[in-house]
């Protein structure tokens, strides 16, 4: 038996997925209003474009890669739950998993690089808000990982699996964000 809160919808959307939007549209807010400041303050200041030529474009790009296709195993998890078949489910959402874990490593690896050859988030604010934007990222990356492997593993014995679609909406955000975290990091030099 499912709990009610997952049943009733006052407003004709399920509530688990009701709050998940919620959810979403204060990070929108807060994302929104990190990336509108940091325009801003890039359209400020043209020497911040020598800052940001230092940042590895293959690698953002190859991150890039690797948040769209976890997004693609994402979505085939989600059709695998719609069918009621949690194992495919969790199969998938291992995928997925896999995938931000690789973006994790890769991003450490960046850091590492930037940082041992002196950018920090303190050697002048295109860094700053390099690191808090990407950091802020980075942490929703390893928040949806984390949720989506409590998901994954209920969805493997056929539980709860309205839950994929709801960690799927959540992870399509985590990758809209770096759609628009890549250019503005990686590309606009």
């Amino acid at each position: 038996m499912r709990p009610i809160a997952t049943t009733r919808a006052a407003t004709g959307i399920a509530t688990g997925k009701l709050a998940v939007w919620w959810v979403l549209a204060s990070e929108v807010v807060i994302f929104g209003g990190l990336l509108a400041s940091y325009v801003m303050f890039r359209l400020g200041h043209p020497e911040w474009a020598d800052a940001a030529a230092v940042t590895n474009m293959k690698i953002g790009a190859f991150n890039t890669f690797v948040l769209l296709t976890s997004s693609l195993t994402a979505v085939l998890a989600h059709q695998a739950a719609e069918r009621g078949d949690g194992k495919t489910a969790a199969k998938f959402l291992y995928m997925t998993i896999l995938g931000a874990a690789t973006f994790i490593g890769v991003k450490t690896y960046e850091w590492w690089y930037e940082i041992s050859h002196g950018y920090t988030i303190t050697s002048n604010t295109f860094w700053a808000f390099y690191y808090s934007a990407a950091g802020l990222h980075a942490f929703h990356v390893i928040a949806g990982a984390v949720i989506m492997a409590f998901v994954a593993r209920d969805a493997k014995r056929g539980v709860e699996l309205h839950r994929v679609e709801l960690i799927g909406i959540y992870w399509h955000f985590v990758d809209i964000v770096w759609i628009f975290l890549f250019p503005l990091l990686y590309i606009a030099k």
